[in-house]
């Protein structure tokens, strides 16, 4: 069997609009089937214009310049659908999941509350302000 000869998989019910999942897994070549319940990989969520997008990325070697070229597409362009696959992968940048996030309105205020008591320097406070 020629793996252009399959179809991509579903990835919602065409009845009820709802997730799918891999149920059976076949070898043409061994002959055994498996039965199960297997979620759908990540890539399976996106739409051809994604996978299409991702394969010049890849292929590109993730050098934005390069898909800028290949796609004929702006900066803010190719960096808008690489966040927008990020997202349909459900992925989140290793900067932003690395980094503190600043603090809350409640925090800062007694982050404020402290410095102005001497408690905490001013190199403290603006560390803490920045979530670092």
């Amino acid at each position: 069997m020629d793996l252009k000869d399959l179809h991509d998989i579903p990835t919602n019910c065409p009845v009820t609009g709802g997730p799918l999942y891999v149920s059976e897994l076949t070898s043409a070549e061994g002959g055994i089937t498996i039965h199960g319940k297997f979620k759908l990989p990540a890539t399976a969520r996106l739409s051809k214009e994604q996978r299409d997008f991702l394969e010049v990325f890849l292929r590109s070697r993730g050098v934005i310049s390069t898909v800028e070229k290949e796609l004929n597409l702006s900066y803010p362009t190719v960096r808008a659908r690489l966040d927008a696959l990020l997202e349909a992968m459900d992925l989140t940048p290793y900067k932003e999941s690395t980094r503190s996030k600043p603090a809350t309105s409640e925090a800062r205020r007694k982050i404020i509350d402290e410095l102005e008591q001497g408690v905490i320097t001013p190199e403290e406070a603006k560390a803490r302000l920045k979530g670092a």
